[in-house]
């Protein structure tokens, strides 16, 4: 079984909220990693995502201390386009 691990970064301009983290996040960049698995048995290459993990605090926060959590991509998905959505009737 191979593992792909892909390292992104996320920018919330305002505070938001998953549903696997315990309260409200602030505002900030986050490292998100992505993990896939190699699907086997194919005549071409493909993989299916296992796993995506959020790492707190935000990069920008003074806290040293990271933990990852295990969240949905489509939550966060959500959580990104209503970040961005909000930030432009802000501006």
């Amino acid at each position: 079984m191979t593992i792909r691990t892909t390292r992104t970064t996320v920018s919330f301009s305002s505070p938001f909220i998953l549903q696997s983290l315990e309260g409200i996040q602030p505002a900030g960049e986050y490292v998100v990693l992505l993990d896939d698995e190699l699907i086997e048995g194919l005549s071409w290459t493909a993989y299916r995502r296992v796993a995506t993990l959020l790492q707190t605090p935000a990069i920008s926060a003074s806290q040293r201390q990271v933990q990852s959590f295990s969240i949905s991509q489509t939550e966060l998905d959500a959580a990104l386009m209503k970040d961005r959505h909000q930030t432009i009737f802000l501006h």
